[in-house]
């Protein structure tokens, strides 16, 4: 009998889309994968397998959960079982070098990125090519917004590279990027099930860069001066230009994600540059409930169950 077979790292994670997913009816399996071993000579089971693999995954001590996802997406392939977010998926959620290539031949803009392999060689590289301007020191693979931090000078960046709260990255590479000045401190973070567009949310980065919106990430409501309303952290709004919600479309189409959220930003001049695609996307529950969406297909995890039961079905109806 087909069913869904949703591969992932973190329980935490889980609940919203297992709740959708009973809630439909629909017979679900879960593949944790940190440890485990596989026939590769055995056909797998039938059905459709949601890969949820997430770039931060050794932040939760599972530090080769990608490369174990990427031999088992490999199986799954060769035996011709349907993947969602499949390995073409998986290689830009672990790696912004190769997301920023593709969305750039695509003709979407990113931000002026600087590749740096070395601990050494980072301060003279931001004095090279971005000349003292404010920079973002990132890591290539991270995930929830870890281990991203911004420095106003050279000297700054220098005393966090030689101190021991420096952080290494888990591929050796980071990226030193330009600091995009938007008019007021958002992001939007546009989400796509189906490789087509769902929503789009406000995120308010005045209090840094870790912008994981699920509830297991416990992130609130921004600060605010005593006596006005707090801001929420997460607002959907009515959308994103026509123009670039068919731009990120069809680079999902060509890049094979089924399911995506895709972080950008506009700056003082207007112009839209796209840092990041998020193939394990988690939604935020209090901005789908104002927005009534909860429990719905209009909501992350709705629209996904909705659409993995329809892939299941296709298949069946194939049989």
């Amino acid at each position: 009998m087909s069913r869904i077979h949703v591969l992932h790292e973190n329980p935490a994670w889980l609940p919203p889309l297992a709740q959708a997913l009973d809630r439909r009816g629909v017979p679900w399996t879960e593949w944790f994968l940190h440890e485990a071993s596989f026939d590769l000579a055995a056909p797998p089971p039938e059905g459709v397998f949601y890969n949820r693999m997430s770039a931060s995954s050794h932040t939760r001590d599972h530090r080769f959960s990608a490369e174990l996802t990427a031999c088992v997406l490999a199986w799954l392939t060769r035996w011709g079982r349907r993947v969602v977010n499949g390995s073409g998926a998986l290689d830009l959620e672990i790696s912004k070098v190769r997301q920023y290539a593709l969305l750039e031949r695509h003709g979407i803009a990113t931000p002026r990125s600087v590749l740096v392999a070395g601990r050494d060689l980072i301060v003279s590289a931001a004095e090279r090519y971005f000349a003292g301007r404010p920079v973002i020191l990132k890591p290539n693979r991270g995930g929830k917004g870890l281990g991203v931090r911004l420095f106003l000078s050279a000297a700054s960046l220098a005393a966090y590279v030689e101190s021991d709260e420096y952080e290494t990255p888990v591929d050796g590479v980071q990226l030193l990027q330009d600091y995009v000045r938007a008019p007021a401190p958002f992001i939007t973070r546009a989400e796509f099930v189906g490789g087509r567009f769902l929503y789009a949310v406000e995120v308010d980065t005045s209090d840094g860069f870790e912008l994981c919106p699920a509830d297991a990430c416990a992130v609130g409501d921004a600060s605010c001066p005593v006596g006005m309303a707090p801001r929420h952290k997460f607002q959907i709004v009515a959308g994103i230009p026509e123009a670039l919600r068919t731009r990120l479309e069809r680079f999902l189409a060509v890049a094979g994600i089924d399911v995506a959220g895709i972080e950008f930003i506009t700056d003082t001049a207007g112009q839209t540059l796209v840092y990041d695609v998020n193939t394990n996307t988690n939604y935020n529950p209090d901005a789908e409930a104002r927005d009534g969406r909860t429990g719905t297909d209009r909501s992350g995890p709705g629209a996904i169950a909705t659409y993995l039961a329809a892939e299941v079905a296709r298949l069946r109806e194939a049989a």
